[in-house]
């Protein structure tokens, strides 16, 4: 690539924004211009896209800049491979092996043998090369260093034997080693692809045009990017919604499992939400668009996944210091094995040579360096399409040691609105449903949230005479000719109504609200009310303790509401009366027990908890994922999520351990081998099949970073 090409800070921005593909292409060239950092298998991909985009909105390319690397090296063990036949042919050693030496030879042989060779050697061999004057220029020696080194060594030492040095000409060896070493790379980046794929689908989620409703009524299909905060939208049957915003009219469900991992369509009406990218069901809706660009909660979401897959993980300081020191070990192992059967063995000078490069090249910390950022790649991705969205990478992987979680009540454990739990009959002349259709018919007529819930525990409502609101006591009207009082126990002990039933002592006891229903003046029963708790909570709890993991409930509620939560889903603890400015406190008094402690809240009044935290998880976040104190963000108001978290984080550690063991691990066995170790008994590796081993530990760690999988 030539100076002119390379963007720089002192160039004036241009109102011309590049594609997704031109950027791809531009950085892909800086890729292999300044070659690729150790541990880091995106980072240049990362530096160059910064480069290019600085100041302008990053396109959604997905995995593009992969592709192009695999399309390269795709292209190059190709074109390798076929100058690769020739080669072999002309070889000295190879011809004697078939026993067609004399048959194949003709004059000028060797040079046609060094010049293929040479193309080889620059040709397939430059992304290597370029590599390895990056992480010199870096002070970084690493997996290109080792490929040059080998391959260099080779290539100058055959190339001497060519022009009168005595030896033996080393041309097939290094042919077979480039083309290995380019299949190995074009796997690797079909394997980072694939790991990536989950942001590529993503960006496919948006259509390419909305149905926008003009001033005059009538609708013309314009480019999304044409589309405004407070333009109207249809959305036909079956279509992608163009973008987020609010239903004006129309009712549908919706499919929205690609963005929030729920697998059921959810129902939507006027004044409901809908999320851009997901897919409109069996109804025609009208939307006011509330989000769009860079704005909308999937670009939002693409945006915190690439940080989360950029952004530092501890296990990957542990996989570049091997891998610096595995660099140490090769280039020293090298020249070490060349030392030992050249001076102490007495080899001949071809066969050091080639002990050293063997070394050298089945070292390569290839796998090491990918152990982690595949698996990084993977989790993210594959956490992000289950509606698990991580901020934190370094939080989310100690969410494997949690040893306690604290979740808020409202809105977390519950749904937030009053529900119906009990319904006592005190009289013998009216059944339940008769006392749910009387009160639920007066109460539908009110706005009050108790009056509302009562109004939704019963389908069979009538019509009602002569409503009317008791201030701050309750409601009353004629049902079916009798008059129905729906009242609160200040509304009898003005009236003097005496409440003997022993049973609604208690439910007051839990923090229930009670209200009573009065037919004709007489007291006929009682409606106790609470927050609902999330059908899902008890299974989260019960999945949480089966981890080993202390649940605790921190609430403004009073101790009798709390307690009632707490044994309806089984917890440990508990915290009542707490204040929001006093729940991060209440954090860093758990924490003090020297207990490593997640906080699982809404993430608005819970924020200064969220932070005191180890780690903070914000649930229900819905299409709002902007949660700055958060770690990791629950798109779903379901608390089996937390579960979730806790369970991928643990399986993620489980496969960068793995991966990190097989890199290290082979090369016990390997290297020796590589050296010469079993010479004696008449085991040899070649440089080729050395570089088979490498490339096949690189394969199997990406393959094993793949098969991550989110038990539910």
């Amino acid at each position: 690539m030539k100076d002119h090409e390379h963007p720089t800070e002192n160039q004036p921005e241009t109102d011309t924004k590049p594609s997704a593909d031109e950027v791809a292409k531009k950085a892909y060239a800086i890729y292999l211009e300044e070659g690729r950092p150790q541990g880091h298998a995106d980072q240049n991909w990362l530096e160059a896209e910064t480069k290019l985009g600085a100041g302008k909105e990053k396109p959604h390319s997905g995995p593009g800049h992969h592709a192009h690397m695999a399309a390269d090296f795709r292209k190059r063990f190709w074109i390798s491979l076929a100058i690769t036949l020739p080669i072999l042919m002309l070889s000295p050693m190879l011809q004697t092996l078939v026993g067609l030496r004399d048959a194949i030879r003709f004059p000028g042989d060797i040079y046609l043998l060094f010049g293929l060779s040479s193309a080889v050697f620059w040709y397939g061999g430059w992304p290597f090369l370029t590599g390895f004057v990056k992480e010199l220029k870096s002070r970084r020696p690493g997996m290109m260093t080792l490929i040059s080194v080998a391959i260099a060594t080779a290539y100058i030492y055959s190339s001497a034997v060519v022009f009168g040095l005595t030896g033996k000409m080393f041309f097939w060896e290094l042919a077979s080693l480039i083309d290995i070493m380019l299949l190995g790379h074009w796997i690797e980046m079909k394997s980072v692809m694939g790991a990536s794929r989950a942001l590529e689908e993503l960006a496919k989620l948006m259509p390419s045009d909305a149905h926008k409703v003009m001033a005059d009524g009538s609708v013309k299909d314009v480019p999304l990017n044409e589309l405004a905060v407070d333009d109207k939208v249809l959305i036909k049957p079956g279509e992608k919604i163009p973008a987020d915003g609010v239903i004006l009219g129309g009712e549908s469900s919706v499919d929205e499992a690609m963005l929030t991992g729920e697998s059921t369509p959810v129902a939507k009406k006027t004044g409901g939400k809908v999320i851009g990218g997901a897919i409109n069901g069996e109804g025609s809706l009208t939307i006011e668009v509330k989000g769009t660009g860079k704005d909308s909660f999937l670009s939002q979401v693409i945006d915190l996944v690439k940080q989360a897959q950029e952004s530092k993980s501890k296990t990957q300081d542990l996989a570049n210091t091997a891998a610096l020191w595995l660099t140490i070990v090769a280039l020293g192992g090298g020249v070490i094995t060349f030392l030992i059967w050249q001076v102490l063995m007495g080899k001949e000078f071809a066969f050091a040579i080639e002990r050293a490069v063997t070394v050298m090249v089945i070292a390569c910390p290839h796998a090491l360096g990918l152990a982690v950022p595949l698996v990084v790649a993977v989790s993210t991705a594959l956490a992000a399409k289950n509606g698990l969205l991580i901020r934190n990478r370094v939080a989310f992987e100690s969410a494997r040691n949690l040893q306690a979680i604290i979740f808020d009540k409202t809105g977390t454990l519950t749904e937030g609105r009053f529900g119906v739990t009990d319904t006592l009959v005190l009289a013998e002349d009216i059944d339940e449903e008769t006392l749910r259709k009387y009160a639920a018919s007066v109460d539908a007529n009110s706005e009050h949230p108790i009056a509302k819930a009562i109004a939704a525990s019963s389908e069979k409502k009538v019509p009602v005479e002569n409503f009317l609101s008791i201030p701050g006591k309750g409601a009353e009207g004629r049902v079916e000719g009798k008059n129905i009082k729906v009242v609160s126990p200040g509304y009898l002990r003005e009236q003097n109504i005496e409440l003997a039933d022993k049973r609604i002592e208690p439910l007051q006891a839990q923090g229930k609200t009670v209200v009573f229903v009065l037919v004709d003046g007489q007291l006929k029963g009682a409606i106790a009310l609470a927050d609902i708790v999330r059908p899902e909570a008890k299974q989260a709890i019960d999945a949480l303790k089966a981890l080993s993991i202390r649940c605790m409930m921190l609430t403004g509620d009073n101790k009798a509401t709390a307690k009632w939560v707490s044994d309806q889903v089984g917890l440990d603890e508990y915290f009542a009366e707490v204040l929001p400015q006093d729940k991060a406190a209440k954090v860093k008094e758990v924490q003090s027990r020297g207990i490593l402690v997640a906080m699982t809240g809404d993430g608005v009044n819970d924020a200064p908890a969220l932070a005191q935290a180890d780690v903070g998880i914000a649930i229900g976040a819905g299409s709002d994922v902007a949660v700055e104190t958060a770690d990791v963000i629950l798109v779903r108001s379901n608390p089996l999520d937390v579960v979730a978290i806790v369970q991928l984080s643990r399986a993620t550690y489980r496969k960068m351990i793995q991966n990190l063991l097989w890199a290290t691990g082979y090369n016990v066995v390997a290297i020796p081998l590589a050296a010469g170790a079993l010479y004696a008994w008449g085991v040899l590796l070649t440089p080729a099949l050395g570089a088979v081993l490498m490339s096949a530990s690189t394969v199997i760690v990406a393959i094993n970073a793949r098969l991550l999988r989110l038990k539910k």
